[in-house]
């Protein structure tokens, strides 16, 4: 059984994450600790919270250095896919730098945060394995990454954004997959079997 790791950093929507990987029959740690981060077969990065308070905790722990260093399947969720990109409008923020885009503000006509179920398209990767185009699964958030070559699935909200991106190892869901029921499910047991 692969040893799957949530990365705890004061940011994460830890319970409903532990949950839905439980509910598929996983065994999960929860960690703050970079060497059992290390060790795993499989990490997930969630994040609730603000990106510039987010990033102090991650260097921090030292777990900025951590994070981008990894050859495991990583998925980053919400907060924690923004924080894999290289910048953030939020609080003027340089993150993880393992993707090369800047996370931006919705534009002032927009109503945000962006919550609740919306459809995604274009999908192109293993990960919406036995998900259709236009399934919906459920955001919140007032930040978005444009997008671009590293875009695996979109959204529109006032903009077409990136839904998902994915760079070697990595991937990431501006969405909550944890929260968007048997789609997200679906999501979360094809990346732990990546």
């Amino acid at each position: 059984m692969s040893k799957i790791v949530i990365i705890e950093y004061g940011a994460g929507n830890l319970f409903s994450v532990r949950v839905a990987i439980e509910g598929l029959g996983y065994e999960v740690v929860c960690s703050a600790d970079p060497r059992v981060v290390r060790e795993a077969d499989k990490v997930i990065f969630p994040g609730v919270g603000q990106a510039a308070a987010a990033m102090r905790q991650l260097r921090e722990s030292g777990m900025d250095r951590v994070i981008p260093e990894l050859k495991v399947p990583v998925l980053g969720i919400c907060l924690g896919m923004q924080l894999m990109c290289a910048y953030s409008e939020e609080g003027d923020t340089e993150g993880l730098g393992i993707f090369p885009m800047r996370v931006k503000e919705f534009g002032r006509c927009s109503k945000v945060p962006h919550m609740g179920w919306n459809g995604i398209r274009r999908l192109k990767s293993g990960l919406f394995d036995g998900v259709v185009e236009g399934d919906m699964v459920y955001f919140v958030h007032s930040y978005c990454v444009p997008v671009g070559e590293y875009t695996i699935a979109t959204c529109d909200y006032q903009m077409a954004f990136s839904a998902a991106i994915r760079k070697d190892n990595f991937w990431g869901c501006q969405f909550h997959p944890e929260k968007s029921a048997g789609v997200g499910e679906k999501m979360i047991e094809n990346f732990l079997k990546m």
